[in-house]
């Protein structure tokens, strides 16, 4: 999962406005039209690249899967930087999830699909193996730090951090940033 598929231009702006889609109108408003739309291009150019909807989705989900994950190496090797001082560690882990907040669309897209995923095995093989990097990187940043138990803190840790992702995105846009760093303070203090 840590390759980035190398895409055309036209289809990362293709996966880009089905992101868009997905975000605003769901998994269901997911059609070739809405991302042709989207993107400013003549109807049947979606299709001609991803040609079922089985095809659009699976593009959607690895294009998600693929931002995700570099976004966490990319938290990796900022927490690398910050050596053991673990406030210093704290605050940047705070200022990625403020970044990923900013990303709402990715975001609102993931949620969607990991929801999917309980239906449709395909979409469950791609986020599965999306969480297991997840959370494999971050066992690695604990471990790396002295952490012990590091595998089960990480799946932990991982599964508190989507928490606080959706519940800023319950809240109004104004809110969510001030929401996002009192729930890190919370669950820093809770982690020691």
């Amino acid at each position: 999962m840590t390759t980035t598929e190398v895409r055309s231009p036209r289809m990362s702006l293709l996966l880009g406005s089905a992101v868009h889609v997905v975000a605003e109108h769901g998994l269901r408003g997911l059609t070739h039209r809405a991302v042709d739309r989207q993107a400013g291009l003549p109807e049947g150019s979606c299709s001609a690249y991803l040609r079922t909807r089985e095809a659009l989705v699976d593009g959607v989900t690895a294009y998600v899967a693929e931002r995700v994950t570099a976004n966490c190496h990319e938290l990796a090797d900022e927490l690398a930087a910050t050596s053991h001082d673990d406030a210093q560690a704290a605050a940047t882990v705070t200022r990625a999830i403020l970044r990923w907040v900013d990303e709402r669309e990715i975001l609102v897209t993931r949620l969607e699909l990991t929801i999917q995923a309980s239906r449709e095995p395909r979409i469950a093989a791609t986020m599965t193996a999306l969480r297991q990097e997840l959370v494999g990187v971050v066992a690695g940043i604990l471990t790396t730090r002295g952490t012990a138990g590091a595998a089960a803190a990480a799946e932990t840790l991982v599964a508190s951090i989507d928490g606080i992702l959706i519940g800023a995105m319950l809240r109004p846009p104004g809110q969510r940033k001030t929401f996002v760093r009192r729930a890190m303070d919370v669950l820093m203090a809770g982690l020691g």
